[in-house]
C-alpha cells in the first residue's frame, strides 16, 4: 500500500506530505522499491540494467551516466558492470536489484527482504549500502525476518503479527516490552525431561526447551543459577554448557507473539 500498488481498505498514508491514494504520481516520484523477487534482465549487463531503469523512470539523459556510476559504486559492482547478469552470483544480483531502485535517488526506499539467500560477502555490501544511504538522509523502510539485521540497522523497529502492528519504537523501547532482561541458555547431552522444577524457581519468568537446550527467561540470573547448581540437583542430567545473555529482539518477538519466526 505504501508503494501505491494496492489501495488501502481504510486509513491514509502520506509520503512527504503527499497522499498515496489522492496523489499517486506525486508519491511515486518520491519513493522506489527493491522487491524481494529480483526485477532484472539476465541477458543484459549490470550497467545496461541500470540504464534501462533510468530510462523507465524518466531520469534525464544528461544525468543517466552519473546515476548509473553512482549506483554501481554504492552496491560495489563497478568492476562487474560489463558482465551479463546471468553470470552474477545470487548476492550480486541482490545488490544490483538494490542499485536499480537507487537510480531515481528516492527520498523513501522500500527494501523487502534484501538479504534472503545472500552470501555473507554480499550481505555485508548490502549493509554498507543501507548505512551509507541512511547517513545521507534517505528514509528506508526495511522488512526482514532476520532480527539481528533490524537490531543493527534500524533506528525504529515495528513488530507485525498476522497483519497487526503489535510493537513500535527504538530498540531499547522494544526490549523494555519484555518482562525479562536476561536469558540463561543451558545445553545438555540429551533433551531434558521434566522442567517444572525450573519453572518454580523464584525469578524464572518462562522456560523454553529447544532440542538439547533450555532457555530460561529471568530478571534474576544469578539467583536462578545458584538454585540450579544447588543440592539436590533440579535436573535429571548434568549441564554441558551454560551461557547468560541479554534479552534480544528475537526473544521479545517470541514473547509478544507467542510463536516462532516464520515466513
Amino acid at each position: 500500500m505504501i508503494s501505491s500498488r494496492i489501495r488501502p481498505t481504510s486509513g491514509e498514508v502520506e509520503i512527504c506530505g503527499k497522499s498515496v491514494t489522492r496523489d499517486v504520481n506525486g508519491v511515486r516520484r518520491l519513493l522506489n522499491v527493491a522487491p524481494q523477487e529480483e526485477a532484472l534482465y539476465p541477458s543484459l549487463t549490470g550497467e545496461e540494467n541500470l540504464v534501462f531503469f533510468c530510462r523507465l523512470y524518466g531520469v534525464p539523459r544528461v544525468e543517466r551516466r552519473h546515476r548509473v556510476e553512482e549506483a554501481l559504486e554504492l552496491v560495489q559492482l563497478t568492476a562487474r558492470k560489463d558482465d551479463r547478469v546471468s553470470t552474477y552470483s545470487g548476492g550480486m544480483r541482490r545488490r544490483l536489484n538494490l542499485g536499480c531502485a537507487l537510480v531515481t535517488r528516492p527520498r523513501v526506499l522500500l527494501l523487502d527482504e534484501p538479504t534472503v539467500g545472500v552470501d555473507p560477502h554480499s550481505r555485508g555490501h548490502i549493509f554498507d549500502a543501507v548505512r551509507n544511504l541512511r547517513a545521507n538522509g534517505m528514509t528506508i523502510l526495511y522488512t526482514t525476518h532476520y532480527m539481528e539485521e533490524a537490531e543493527d540497522l534500524c533506528d525504529r523497529i515495528g513488530i507485525m503479527d498476522e497483519g497487526l502492528l503489535i510493537a513500535l519504537g527504538t530498540l531499547p523501547q522494544i526490549l523494555a516490552r519484555s518482562h525479562a532482561n536476561e536469558v540463561i541458555e543451558l545445553r545438555f547431552a540429551e533433551p531434558p525431561g521434566d522442567l517444572d522444577a525450573i519453572g518454580r524457581i523464584d525469578g524464572v519468568l518462562r522456560v523454553e526447551p529447544v532440542g538439547n537446550e533450555v532457555r530460561i527467561f529471568t530478571s534474576r540470573a544469578s539467583r536462578v543459577l545458584a538454585a540450579l547448581c544447588g543440592t539436590p540437583p533440579l535436573l535429571d542430567q548434568p549441564i554441558v554448557t551454560t551461557r547468560v545473555a541479554p534479552v534480544t529482539l528475537e526473544n521479545v518477538f517470541l514473547e509478544l507473539t507467542g510463536k516462532e519466526l516464520r515466513d
